[in-house]
């Protein structure tokens, strides 16, 4: 069926007559004329009934009529939809974040797309830098913020910020007292890690690795949060992001331990699945996150 000969024939349906629907549909009336017969052709029955003083619809046009309506509904429906996500409106945003970024940067970032965009539904979900990947690539989030880059095919990264990692320990610890404290004191004391698969784990490993060092932890564990409690109980040390631990550090639980041969910056990574052209609300949050 030949979309153009259903939407003049909608009009002429509209308008009770082909020269009125002509008119409608700025159409010359022998062009109308002649494509409603071939769309009666295509369809094998009658749609009009010429009749002395015009035409009326057959029982086949106004079945054909009533779909017709429906189509042009629906056609008018998809244009505001389309207009609304354009003006972000309406749909969704799925993002995906590794630990530190998903719990300590993009809260504020959040926060500021929401007020401005409040229509838009967020999705944020919160991983290691693995997990963020197969989500990336299995289509379910639309962006991926990650503090690790693990190798993977079909996905474009870039660099959208730095993070710096230091070591901490609780207060009091006898470390701190020392007036210089280098990394191979640190690998002496027992040593609190992220789990495998972690971005910041991967970081500190290869910063070790570098300085032909390394540690055996003797806790791993999925999550910031859990370090620092770890580290706070008096568990062992621990290296994480300096992003992590402002309230600790303002409340005096947690001390930052100055290393002289320690200087850890990591970037962070933007990754899109390759090919994936960010939809309006994307690009609205990576402005947003940029400006901050």
């Amino acid at each position: 069926m030949n979309r153009n000969h259903l939407a003049l024939f909608h009009a002429v349906a509209r308008a009770g007559g082909i020269s009125r629907g002509a008119e409608l549909a700025r159409v010359s009336q022998p062009a109308v004329s002649k494509q409603i017969k071939e769309l009666e052709g295509a369809l094998g029955i009658r749609l009009l009934e010429r009749l002395p003083r015009g035409t009326r619809l057959t029982d086949g046009g106004r079945l054909l009529a009533e779909y017709a309506q429906r189509l042009a509904a629906l056609e008018q429906e998809a244009a505001r939809a389309v207009e609304e996500f354009r003006g972000l409106k309406r749909g969704r945003l799925a993002i995906g974040a590794s630990t530190t970024i998903g719990a300590y940067l993009l809260p504020q970032a959040l926060g500021e797309f929401h007020r401005r965009h409040p229509d838009l539904e967020l999705q944020l979900e919160i991983a290691n830098t693995q997990a963020i990947q197969r989500l990336l690539l299995v289509g379910k989030v639309e962006l991926g913020l990650t503090e690790g880059l693990m190798e993977a095919e079909h996905l474009d990264s870039k660099i959208f910020a730095e993070d710096e990692l230091v070591a901490i320990a609780p207060r009091g610890h006898p470390l701190l007292k020392r007036k210089h404290v280098t990394m191979r004191h640190l690998c002496h004391e027992p040593f609190v890690m992220r789990e495998e698969g972690s971005g910041t784990r991967a970081v500190v490993e290869l910063a070790l690795r570098k300085r032909g060092l390394s540690v055996k932890p003797v806790l791993s564990l999925a999550g910031t949060e859990a370090v620092k409690h770890a580290v706070i109980a008096g568990i062992g040390l621990a290296i994480v992001s300096r992003l992590a631990i402002h309230c600790e550090l303002q409340a005096g639980s947690l001390t930052v331990v100055p290393i002289n041969d320690l200087k850890i910056r990591r970037p962070l990574h933007l990754q899109t699945l390759q090919g994936r052209t960010p939809g309006p609300a994307a690009v609205r949050f990576l402005d947003i996150l940029a400006s901050q």
